[in-house]
């Protein structure tokens, strides 16, 4: 349901957050597994994956071909006219390309995750989310927000002609924004649901939620604020920087303060991400004495039964 320039970025960036979202039950289904057959093994097994890839081909693939279908200059971000401007293979290459970006996020995150290394994964979201807002707020040209706030190929054209104030209330009174208010609905309300309900699930397991310094529902807007607000703010400030001092100058000056904000480790990014409890090592749930005692009852049952065949 986005401009299909910073779909991809979005795609991925939500199936790395319902991965990080759900990191303490893939943890613990990685270990229940981890002494089953393939059958078990496989990906496609995996509950949590296969709903992320559900998620992008049910939700995302269907609004955002309606939103090209019926405007293709607004969905193009006025790279094209209309219907004609568009090749049938670039549509081709978004509908299958926002599942696979969903799946692909998802895998590095839960691949991070699983290996302990939850803070990185988390930087996936980041990544993506900034990747999405610095599309739609700076763009390829400086002009991404105009892009965004003028529904037609006339509005983008004759854009230095009226104020912003006026482009944003043309757009805000148009069938695309009544469109994205719809979908929105639908696609970001399910996302949301879906990330606080997994959230809440890991929070529930034995033992995790002595990692959660704060209230839920605290903990709830942190990571809210971690993975929208901050790429966001990094977007506007990238942006401006970009425009202050070109993007020779403007994006390294960006890249040393990004890194020193989210890579340092006395960062308050990092303090933040400890607060919500969400896996920063390879947490273990206490289910040690289970899976023991089952793998015990177990190899009892097959001592048991290579004695009957011997008998």
């Amino acid at each position: 349901m986005i401009q299909i320039q910073a779909a991809l970025f979005w795609a991925y960036a939500i199936g790395a957050t319902f991965a990080l979202s759900a990191g303490r039950q893939l943890q613990v289904w990685e270990r229940i597994n981890a002494g089953e057959g393939p059958r078990t093994r496989s990906r496609a097994a995996n509950p949590y994956l296969a709903l992320t890839a559900l998620f992008a081909a049910v939700l995302l693939v269907p609004t955002g071909l309606f939103l090209l279908w019926q405007n293709p200059a607004w969905a193009t971000m006025h790279v094209a006219d209309g219907h004609d401007g568009v090749w049938a293979g670039f549509v081709l290459f978004y509908a299958g390309g926002i599942p696979v970006a969903a799946v692909l996020g998802f895998l590095v995150a839960q691949g991070l995750v699983l290996v302990g290394a939850g803070y990185w994964a988390y930087l996936q979201c980041v990544g993506g989310y900034f990747l999405l807002f610095g599309t739609l707020v700076h763009g390829w040209d400086g002009r991404g927000y105009e892009r965004f706030f003028s529904a037609g190929a006339g509005d983008f054209t004759g854009w230095r002609q009226d104020s912003v104030v006026n482009h944003v209330l043309d757009f805000l009174t148009s069938g695309t924004f009544l469109a994205l208010l719809v979908f929105g609905a639908a696609v970001i309300g399910t996302m949301l649901l879906t990330e606080i309900g997994w959230l809440m699930e890991g929070w529930s397991l034995p033992g995790a939620d002595e990692d959660r310094k704060v209230h839920r529902f605290l903990a709830i807007a942190v990571a809210a604020a971690g993975v929208y607000g901050l790429p966001f703010a990094g977007a506007l400030v990238a942006s401006v920087l970009v425009r202050l001092l070109g993007g020779w100058i403007g994006l390294p000056l960006f890249a040393v303060i990004a890194g020193l904000t989210l890579l340092a480790r006395r960062s308050p990014v990092r303090w933040l991400y400890g607060l919500v409890g969400v896996p920063g090592r390879h947490w273990r749930a206490d289910l040690d004495p289970v899976l023991e005692g089952e793998g015990q009852e177990t190899r009892g049952r097959e001592t048991r039964v290579t004695s009957d065949r011997s008998a």
